[in-house]
């Protein structure tokens, strides 16, 4: 069963090569999700990794959280359900 990442405090330029790089040290990434701004078309400096285990994405949590990628320190932690709207 995979398992969904919030991934905080993005480097603004980051790629979906280079986050689906830097998680894959943790184990298979299934997806990679930056979110865009619409306006702007550059990243709104979160988005989602899918792992494809709760295991690889527990390792991943502990490699990622609060750790720096491209001098930004990362917020990484189980990803909520969405709200309702």
């Amino acid at each position: 069963m995979e398992k969904k990442l919030y991934v905080g405090n993005l480097p603004y330029k980051i790629t979906k090569e280079s986050l689906t790089d830097a998680f894959a040290q943790a184990g298979t990434v299934e997806d990679v999700f930056i979110v865009i701004d619409k306006m702007s078309g550059r990243s709104k400096g979160f988005g989602f990794v899918t792992m494809s285990t709760p295991e690889e994405a527990q390792a991943a949590i502990e490699l990622w959280n609060g750790k720096e990628l491209d001098a930004r320190k990362l917020v990484v932690n189980e990803a909520r359900p969405p709200r309702e709207r």
